[in-house]
């Protein structure tokens, strides 16, 4: 096949505007007529169609008798054509948000259609956090005790230095009437008859009540704690010294002076999550169109793709759940997981951490999948991390944290807070918390470890989660804070607790600037 007719269809189908799998080029120009045959393929394709692929190439030729003098099947690659790279990008179209054909993946592994923008060699990727494989956690109370123990160290480390902090029995100890300060845990909150608010610390060696008085300045910060979150509070002791009046009230926080690390280069990267491959509510055709998108010239940039849970929809994960599964077999689940993981241009790099749908433990920090799921989801040899896990791209940080807390930090908080509608604004709760799961006890289970890992220890420069289903990015002290959307439509079991999703949406961040594009693709 002369390559000459090869380039001429390529430069035709990018004044269309459209992409085309390498074999369907090889079909085109080895037609009697290629010119000919382009225009019945055009003809016969829908106006949504993003990749002109090797099937509507077929269907045209076949409709009209035509012999392209090969088939998709079993075909040797022609001289000059890279066997590993299936497809060639036309580098010119946009995403389009109205459906496309073809439901089953179509590999476009290999080197990427349009070419990532820069030398593999000036990447950096680090991953900080990962605890897979370092559970030591039994289960016995003394487990429990050590986290909490880890927990208050640590970060109250980060609090001692603003206030002349006591342990509890020495605050029971003091004269009444002086001033004094605690690093505690959050033991209770609760109000009282008369308006005012008790919250309760604990430390190492005791509890000690606090009062916020209901005209004073904090008592609005009153509805942001939750129960085991670290605090410091300061104020006045009463003259039996039984309890202390609040003057002021610390969080972990990031402090605002926090300036985020940046790129040295213009490099992207792509979060996403909840992709819910083993639903009947998957979205193939917008999955298909955000991975032929990364194969276009508009996203050359994008240089790393970051997954944050829920990589399948899982099996008995909810009420009734196999009547909602076009999969049964959780295995099954991760292969065709994989399938479409490899449409993922193959010069992308991909971290992919657990979700509450995957098969790992549900108790947080979930390690990252065991060795056969691992050898399973190996298209493009994805780092396989932790729930969570900071990884840092090019002196970028992001910590990736499935999100599960968020739901019970939108439960007990007040709306304006916190709200499904608005995501980013519970993560920023968390940030103020410095800990991605606060809560004990309620509906997020924990596993008890020799450290708490759930930690912000560092502040992160991206703060990414998913699992609510709904797209919402914003800055909290500088800290961007993304929660991602998902890939599956709503669900029964979302129309029953009201769950209206923010589906086919692929945030890209700048790692440059930190500076958030949206691309939709449903």
């Amino acid at each position: 096949m002369p390559l000459e007719a090869s380039a001429r269809i390529v430069s035709e189908l990018t004044s269309r505007g459209y992409n085309a799998e390498r074999e369907a080029v090889t079909q085109l120009s080895s037609a009697d007529d290629p010119h000919a045959a382009l225009e019945r393929v055009m003809e016969a394709v829908s106006d949504d169609t993003l990749v002109v692929r090797t099937e509507h190439v077929q269907a045209a030729l076949a409709a009209t008798g035509s012999d392209a003098n090969s088939t998709a099947g079993g075909r040797e690659p022609s001289p000059g054509h890279d066997a590993d790279d299936p497809s060639v990008s036309t580098g010119t179209s946009a995403p389009n948000p109205a459906a496309t054909d073809g439901a089953t993946p179509v590999e476009t592994g290999g080197s990427s259609d349009a070419g990532r923008s820069a030398n593999p060699d000036l990447r950096s990727l680090e991953i900080i956090g990962d605890m897979t494989g370092e559970s030591t956690g039994t289960g016995e109370y003394s487990d429990f005790v050590s986290v909490f123990r880890d927990r208050l160290e640590r970060l109250g480390s980060k609090l001692r230095g603003r206030i002349n902090h006591r342990p509890a029995t020495a605050i029971q100890n003091m004269p009444g009437g002086g001033e004094v300060g605690m690093v505690g845990l959050v033991n209770d909150i609760r109000s009282t008859a008369s308006g005012h608010w008790l919250v309760e610390l604990e430390d190492a060696t005791g509890t000690f009540p606090w009062l916020v008085m209901k005209d004073r300045e904090y008592a609005d910060l009153v509805g942001e704690l939750l129960c085991d979150e670290v605090l410091a509070m300061e104020g006045t002791l009463a003259d039996d010294s039984g309890i202390a009046f609040v003057d002021s009230m610390y969080f972990p926080d990031i402090p605002r002076t926090h300036e985020p690390s940046t790129a040295d280069r213009h490099v992207q990267a792509a979060l996403i999550s909840d992709v819910h491959v083993g639903s009947q509510e998957f979205m193939h055709d917008a999955w298909n169109r955000f991975t032929d998108w990364l194969h276009t010239k508009q996203a050359q940039h994008v240089e790393y793709l970051l997954i944050a849970g829920d990589m399948v929809e899982g099996v008995g994960i909810y009420p009734d759940q196999d009547e909602e599964l076009d999969i049964i077999d959780i295995y099954e689940q991760y292969e065709v997981f994989n399938e479409y993981l490899k449409q993922v241009p193959g010069d992308i790099e991909i971290v992919m951490i657990p979700g509450n749908h995957d098969a790992v433990r549900l108790a947080e920090p979930q390690p990252g999948f065991n060795e056969d799921l691992r050898a399973i989801m190996s298209a493009h040899d994805p780092r396989i991390v932790s729930n969570p896990s900071t990884v840092t791209l090019e002196g970028v940080s992001v910590l990736m944290y499935h999100g599960v807390s968020l739901d019970e930090v939108i439960a007990e908080l007040p709306e304006e807070k916190a709200s499904y509608e608005e995501p980013h604004k519970a993560m920023y709760q968390l940030l103020k918390k410095r800990h991605v799961a606060p809560q004990f006890g309620g509906h997020t289970r924990l596993a008890p470890e020799e450290q708490d890992y759930l930690i912000m220890e560092d502040v992160p420069d991206i703060f990414h989660t998913g699992h609510v289903h709904k797209l919402g990015f914003g800055k909290y002290h500088n800290v961007l804070a993304i929660n991602s959307g998902c890939w599956q439509s709503q669900t029964d079991f979302q129309k029953s607790v009201n769950i209206d999703p923010d589906a086919g949406y692929a945030p890209i961040v700048d790692l440059d600037t930190l500076d958030v594009t949206v691309q939709k693709f449903s």
